[in-house]
């Protein structure tokens, strides 16, 4: 059985599979998971200032259901982050006018 962090390195990959299915393929999202497994490629992406050009892709094509951000508030992802970590992606999912369910 695979423990939290490999299951969330996997939804990280998935989050690009799914992107690729719109037609959209975030490639440094996808080399940064790679290269330094999903958390930290997460914990990175959210330490941004601005939003992501991945975020606001996804914003455009009507699909932040897709996003990391939305991922990471969902359990069990959401005990893998920090408060701040969890404020930053909410802040950044408002910002986008995102309606959460």
């Amino acid at each position: 059985m695979m423990d939290i962090e490999e299951q969330f390195h996997q939804e990280m990959l998935r989050i690009y599979e799914e992107a690729a299915e719109l037609g959209y393929r975030p490639t440094y999202f996808l080399r940064m998971v790679r290269e330094r497994g999903g958390l930290e490629a997460a914990r990175l992406l959210l330490k941004g200032a601005e939003l992501s050009d991945g975020l606001v892709k996804l914003w455009e094509l009507g699909r932040l259901d897709i996003s990391m951000e939305v991922l990471i508030e969902k359990e069990p992802w959401s005990t893998l982050f920090t408060q701040e970590e969890l404020t930053k992606a909410r802040q950044r999912l408002d910002q986008l006018g995102y309606f959460r369910q």
